[in-house]
């Protein structure tokens, strides 16, 4: 059964860092993709960042040049670090895996909160 467990949320201050970690457990498949996603309060889920077996990566608008998204294919663990967090980043963060035939895992989130 494959397992996503998230961890690195809180709370921190406009203009500060987290760094998020989700890892992988109980896949008999590669991992194709993973990343990062978010909920806000009363908005979808929207992407934040992606990065391919590859190294390929994808952000959104928002978060560019500010999140840098990694994984370690060894530990099956990606990693997102946020520098100069805003009020407007404060959401649920939930970790997606997908595999190289299309099935997709979640995680069941992490709070991140950015005071003002």
């Amino acid at each position: 059964q494959v397992q996503l467990v998230e961890s690195g949320g809180g709370l921190v201050q406009a203009g500060g860092s987290l760094r998020l970690s989700c890892a992988a457990s109980g896949t008999s498949f590669s991992i194709n993709a993973m990343g990062w996603y978010r909920q806000a309060p009363g908005k979808q889920r929207e992407m934040v960042a992606t990065i391919t077996s590859g190294g390929s990566r994808n952000y959104a608008d928002s978060v560019k040049g500010r999140f840098t998204i990694s994984r370690d294919n060894v530990k099956n663990t990606v990693y997102l670090q946020m520098n100069s967090l805003k009020p407007e980043d404060t959401a649920v963060y939930y970790c997606r895996i997908t595999s190289y035939y299309g099935s997709a895992y979640w995680g069941k989130g992490t709070l991140v909160t950015v005071s003002s």
